[in-house]
């Protein structure tokens, strides 16, 4: 048996709904502005580049119902509402009729974001790193199994924030879907069984601030909620 120099990470994983298995996670890709709407809120050109990815720490993973500091070394920090594909079998360059073959099924999720820090780094040609993937930025409700799931290609998603809306939309307004970014995202690295990818997210992102709540919903998905403390 191996024996380390301290207590090995503990395995980071989701809830599955209404189970008491969990999803074991290893990697978390992210895909940077993949709704019209919310492209051109940041200033960009929705159908001028292909899509690009940015990771977070398997370890930021926040579950539903938690609370969580407000984070260092920002002053504006963001919720975005995202759809989660969870990944079950994995592959590379997949082409995008064999996509869903991949999927073992979707989540909520909530791509916090510390936005000062992404505007900066954004003006310096810095990666995004520290605006995207500190702790506590990666937030995930239970997930639905594929065969489960119904209407997630076209189906309402939003924030709510102290029970107002914030972001109204719907996952048809995705710039690429779901196959297509399977695909695309295969062709750069090897996925694998316990890989999460966050689709983007709609117009309406905004500030949280401590005492804060945010949830997140997408018809026919269980929400997701966190607490600022």
């Amino acid at each position: 048996m191996t024996q380390y120099i301290f207590p090995a990470p503990v395995q980071p994983s989701v809830a599955i709904h209404e189970s008491d298995q969990r999803f074991p996670v290893r990697r978390i890709f992210c895909v940077g502005k993949n709704y019209a709407d919310h492209v051109r809120e940041m200033g960009g050109d929705p159908k001028s580049d292909p899509p690009f990815f940015f990771s977070k720490a398997a370890d930021a993973l926040v579950a539903d119902g938690a609370t969580i500091p407000y984070p260092q070394m920002t002053t504006n920090f963001h919720h975005e509402a995202e759809l989660v594909v969870a990944i079950g079998k994995g592959g590379v360059e997949i082409a995008a009729a064999d996509a869903m073959d991949h999927v073992w099924g979707y989540a909520t999720g909530n791509d916090l974001t510390r936005r000062d820090l992404q505007s900066d780094a954004k003006n310096a040609g810095r990666p995004w790193d520290m605006s995207k993937g500190f702790d506590n930025a990666a937030v995930c409700g239970a997930i639905l199994p594929l065969a489960q799931c119904s209407g997630v290609d076209a189906a309402q998603i939003r924030a709510v924030v102290n029970g107002a809306a914030t972001q109204d939309s719907t996952t048809g307004e995705m710039i690429w879907s779901v196959p297509e970014i399977i695909a695309y995202l295969s062709r750069f690295v090897t996925l694998a069984a316990g890989d999460l990818i966050f689709t983007g997210t709609p117009d309406g992102v905004g500030p949280l601030v401590s005492g804060d709540s945010c949830t997140v919903e997408i018809n026919g998905l269980p929400s997701v909620t966190v607490t600022i403390a």
